[in-house]
């Protein structure tokens, strides 16, 4: 019995020993590349990373993510159920150019992601549990402009404009400045400042929200601030207002350019001394809460109109961040729509993808609602949705009806674009010379005859005009051909 202990153990100590020294070997290739790799498990759990970690995260930080999930450390928007990342390996792809923000101990680093199935040789030395690799290198300046999508801090993005809001949301990791958060409404400014409470050091306080728009200013003061006991009709106990809820974490004040100007000279003082007043009550109370406001409004136009105090401006305006709308970043759109439909799905169990006439139309949209209206109508998709692809007659009629139009067949790139008329003759079929859609009724004509040479049969017409069938229902809508 003896013997068979000492033959098994240094057996495994040797093949623990060879798993360590292949990925040993990985890491010093990689890093010779200044690469940071890991290597996960079938579930996505850290079984190696490379020591190069230790310079990004502090040390240990390499031994601390042994056993970790990777989401955990790269984030779920990548390595979540519905994870790009994490749904292409599962699948057996390659994904590179991906960009995460690496979180570990309190700390975060922005990354250039790329991750890949392992095929494990003939030889054997690689770890038979070990499933998938990850290499990542810190994103400078010519990383951040790539094009693969950027993640962090429960976001998806791929445009510069949201990879300056994401550097700027890691400048406050250490900060409690006050922040004032602009953009239009469906931004994600309340997302925002979420984000820059849970990265904060009063992520373990309160985080406490109050919408200066849902209120008229007598209720607002009371939301505020508080009251006590017969301070008005109704006030029949005694009530803590926001402020002091908020003691220790952080007071989001939503639409702060809706505020009375009575009050705002109140939340000056706030701001300046940190002291207030419930209402009916004398008695002067403290507060330490963090401040972060949002507008959807131009307050420095508010200011010059004499609606909102300068000086509030000025207190609220430390730490500026501005939140681009969807139609000055449609490289988001799709990213950002995947997501939300995968998560969408994944609410009722399905597998849902867009076509590429979908997500056509989705570019196309002005969405006035920004994210949340983008939120909605994929919502509203994945209901409709019969099959396991979202066809442009998914989507809300609003949507299909007024995305930009793009006439019938006509290229979409810019430089095809710059043409002036498309021949459409050749796509009919029909043996009458080419004609030159110039403008809507040109088009409209020749789609009318493009059916009546076809009987109105829509997938006969559609074939013949080398478009999908989706495409040319939502040309005959547009052009009043139903």
């Amino acid at each position: 019995m003896t013997t068979d202990q000492t033959t098994v153990v240094p057996l495994c100590t040797r093949e623990a020993s060879e798993h360590d020294r292949a990925f040993a070997a990985v890491n010093v290739a990689f890093g010779s590349l200044g690469r940071v790799c890991m290597a996960l498990d079938r579930e996505f759990r850290v079984l190696y990373a490379s020591e190069l970690l230790d310079a990004l995260l502090g040390s240990g930080a390499a031994a601390r993510v042994r056993g970790a999930s990777v989401e955990s450390i790269l984030g779920v928007e990548m390595f979540g159920a519905d994870g790009p990342l994490r749904q292409a390996l599962a699948s057996g792809e390659k994904r590179e150019g991906f960009r995460a923000f690496l979180q570990a101990n309190g700390d975060a680093r922005l990354m250039s992601v790329s991750a890949a199935p392992i095929l494990h040789d003939r030889f054997g030395v690689c770890d038979e549990s070990a499933r998938y690799l990850v290499v990542m290198r810190p994103a400078d300046e010519a990383t951040q402009e790539a094009s693969g999508p950027i993640a962090g801090f429960g976001l998806i993005a791929r445009s510069r404009a949201m990879s300056r809001v994401f550097r700027l949301i890691d400048m406050l990791h250490h900060s409690e400045s006050t922040v004032l958060i602009t953009g239009e409404s469906g931004t994600g400014k309340e997302v925002m400042a979420r984000i820059i409470h849970a990265h904060s050091p009063r992520k373990s306080g309160p985080f406490v929200a109050v919408n200066a728009a849902a209120l008229p200013g007598d209720l607002l003061e009371s939301e505020f601030f508080g009251h006590v006991r017969g301070a008005f009709t109704g006030a029949v106990r005694d009530r803590t207002g926001r402020f002091e809820s908020a003691n220790d974490g952080t007071l989001f004040l939503d639409e702060v350019g809706d505020v009375p100007l009575h009050l705002q000279v109140k939340l000056l003082r706030v701001l300046q001394e940190h002291t207030y007043e419930r209402v009916g009550d004398g008695r002067p109370r403290r507060t330490n809460a963090r401040i972060i406001a949002a507008t959807n409004k131009n307050l420095r136009k508010a200011v010059a109109e004499g609606l909102f105090r300068e000086d509030l401006f000025y207190r609220l305006c430390v730490f500026p961040i501005e939140v681009p709308p969807l139609r000055v970043r449609r490289e988001d759109i799709e990213p950002v729509a995947r997501l939300l439909l995968s998560r969408a799905g994944s609410r009722t169990g399905r597998e849902l993808r867009l076509s590429p006439e979908t997500v056509r139309i989705l570019l196309s949209y002005r969405w006035p609602g920004n994210v949340r209206e983008l939120e909605n109508a994929l919502e509203f998709a994945a209901t409709v949705c019969q099959g396991q692809t979202v066809q442009p007659e998914d989507l809300p009629p609003e949507v299909v009806e007024s995305a930009e139009p793009t006439p019938l067949g006509a290229p979409s790139s810019p430089a095809q674009k710059r043409v002036h008329s498309v021949p459409v003759g050749a796509r009919l079929g029909a043996a009458r010379p080419a004609t030159a859609v110039t403008d809507w009724t040109d088009e409209q004509a020749a789609l009318e005859r493009a059916l009546d040479d076809h009987r109105w049969n829509r997938a006969a017409t559609a074939k013949a005009l080398g478009v999908s069938r989706s495409t040319l229902w939502r040309r005959m809508r547009a052009l009043g051909l139903e």
